[in-house]
Formats: structure tokens, sequence, C-alpha cells
């Protein structure tokens, strides 16, 4: 359904032929308002027609390619249960829920309500009709119920909630406010809780942004001290060696994100990219998964677990190299032999030599683990 998004669009909410010859030079212009020129855009600005539509057309289609790519490949404890009540903080046209209807089919059976707040009733309603037309074309499955809230982040809602979610909120509300997410972690992570139950489970999305991958790091360090497990894509539970401290300032720091290839979009998001002039290669994005148990499954004394974080690197005599995290910082990976890994897999290796012994790549000043 992915591919024909448009024309699911277009028989909820058609353009004449006017509207979709100016839609490319609408979603230039709400672009940069999103990025370079983000201080002239109005706080609902998603209550404005034209400004919808772009993003409707444009932004959420993307956001539904990042989103089921990510959520295909998350384990199922990361999800609700059966019968609980689940709330999408900043949810826009309701990305993340579509999102999930389309990429973990098991989910669909389940009896689960939505409180979807934004604060825009325009784009909740655009979401829910959107969602209501692509859950209609698996009749065998009663949709989920969907409360539409208008409303900031922090506004009050009336149940506590076993699984909240949200995707770029932290980004939107970091662009409207020049404090560091040093300073606004507390008050974010608070609310959060003020939402949850004791086993809420929690899976926040950014944009990749140093700033808002910044915010991540820091909420994550919050879970962790409250005995949350952060079930991906943490591998461990130290300090977080791409926490972006001042990344967004202009400093080496390196921060969590993750790419893949954008080659297998839809054709006509490609090519709608283009009149846009905003192609795409990549997608990128920032995530945690937390759930309420603490306890992770331990290595075997002469394993280690990474989760790779870069694209591949071409190294010397042929080798293939990616950048991976793990419970003693970065490591340089070099395969011996061509590797079919990418940016985000999990790997548990079983290391030949003791940690402090590892090969110390002297480009990097990491780790090295040679795999053949």
């Amino acid at each position: 359904m992915i591919e024909n998004f448009d024309k699911i669009l277009q028989a909820i909410s058609p353009l004449n032929s006017r509207q979709l010859q100016l839609l490319p030079e609408d979603i230039q212009d709400l672009s940069h308002q999103m990025t370079d020129n983000r201080g002239e855009r109005r706080l609902g600005y998603m209550n404005e027609s034209v400004q919808l539509t772009a993003y409707s057309r444009y932004f959420v289609w993307w956001n539904l390619i990042r989103l089921s790519r990510l959520f295909t490949n998350l384990p199922a404890k990361a999800f609700p249960k059966d019968n609980c009540f689940c709330m999408d903080l900043g949810s826009g046209p309701l990305t993340v829920v579509i999102s999930l209807w389309l990429s973990r089919p098991e989910l669909r059976s389940k009896k689960l309500v939505w409180y979807c707040l934004d604060l825009s009733n325009n784009s909740l309603k655009l979401g829910e009709d959107i969602y209501l037309s692509i859950a209609a074309k698996t009749p065998e499955f009663t949709p989920w119920k969907i409360i539409k809230v208008k409303g900031s982040f922090g506004t009050h809602i009336n149940e506590k909630c076993d699984f909240i979610t949200c995707a770029n909120m932290f980004n939107e509300i970091d662009q409207t406010n020049d404090m560091p997410p040093e300073f606004q972690t507390k008050k974010y992570f608070d609310q959060l809780l003020e939402y949850s139950t004791e086993q809420t489970k929690y899976l926040l999305i950014e944009p990749g942004f140093p700033k808002s991958a910044r915010t991540l790091s820091l909420l994550r360090e919050r879970f962790i001290n409250e005995q949350k497990q952060i079930l991906s894509p943490c591998t461990h539970t130290e300090n977080c060696p791409m926490n972006g401290f001042n990344a967004y300032t202009g400093s080496s720091c390196k921060w969590c994100n993750f790419a893949f290839s954008t080659e297998n979009a839809p054709s006509a998001l490609r090519n709608l990219s283009t009149d846009a002039h905003l192609q795409k290669d990549r997608a990128v994005l920032s995530f945690i998964s937390v759930i309420s148990d603490s306890k992770k499954q331990s290595n075997k004394e002469n394993e280690l677990t990474v989760r790779i974080t870069s694209d591949p690197l071409k190294l010397s005599r042929n080798h293939t190299g990616f950048y991976a995290c793990s419970k003693i910082g970065l490591l340089l990976l070099e395969f011996c032999s061509e590797s079919n890994h990418s940016s985000g897999d999990e790997l548990t290796i079983e290391l030949k030599t003791a940690i402090e012994k590892l090969y110390v790549d002297s480009k990097t000043g990491y780790k090295k683990i040679i795999l053949r």
C-alpha cells in the first residue's frame, strides 16, 4: 500500500490539476520552513490546507517508508499487547499508527485504543481518514479505536497508556526552543512518566539530526536509571559512545543514527522528490525502544554483542569495514570477505582475543575486530 500511497490520498482528498502542478513547489517551500527558514513557520502550520497537503503528499510518504522499515526489524516485544491503551505524541496525520498497521500485521487483531495528540485538528482528521481507508483494505480485522486529542505535549488525557510512541516530536519542539537538550530532557522525561503505567513500552523516533539524537541519548540515560531496558538499538547499558554531546553546535562528537538506501522507494515518490529538488539517496533516523523488563540476556564470557552504525567502509586488501557500537565503546569491524551487513544490524561476535588485547586502529583509536 505504501507503493500507492499517493493514489490513496488522491481518493481521500483529491487535488485538481492546478494543485498537482504546484505541489512540488509547495513541498520545497515547506521543506525550507522545516529547515533553514523554520523561524518563519507558524506553530499550527499543519492547520493550513496548502501546508498539510504538501506534508501529507511528501513527508508522510517518506516517513511511512522510514518507520515501516524500522518497525519491521524490531522484535515483537517492542510493541503493545492486546487490550491496551496507546498514545502517539505529535501524531500529525497518524503516521506512526498507519506504519504499525502496515508493517506489523500481527498487531491488527489486537484491540488497541489510540490517543493521538497533535496541535492540528485538520492533520488528525486527515490521518484518521487515511488510516481507516487503509484498514478497510483488510476487512477481516477491526480497526483500532482512534481518539483524537487537540493539544501539545503535556496535554492531559484520561487514561494511563501501556504503549507510547512519537516520531519527530522532539525535533519539532527543539526547533522552537534555543535551550540545549541537557536543560530540556528532565521535563520531557517527567511528562512521559505522567502518561505511563509501570509496564509502559516506549518507541521514540527522530529524524537522525544531531540535536534530537542528543535528546534521545539523554532520555536513554534516564530510562536506564529507572531500571528500564533499552531493547533497541543499544546492546549495552554503559555510557553511550555516540551521545551527540554538542554535535549540533559543530563538535566532532558522533551521534547515534541509522541510514538505509532509498533506491527501492516508490518511483512516483522519487519523481516527486526530483521535481521538488529534494532528491534523497538515503533515509536516516534515530530511535530508542524501551520496555519495562530491566533484564537483558547476557553474553557468554567470550562473546560481544554489537550494533553496526555505519555504511560499509572500503579497507585495504579488498576488506569491508563497519563502525559498530558496543559496551566497550565504538569498534571497527573488518570483514576479510564480502559482507552483506548494513547499518542497524546486530551481531554477536565470538572473540578469539581478550578485550583488553584487541588491536587498536591507528586512524580512529577504536578497538578493531577482524572477522574471517
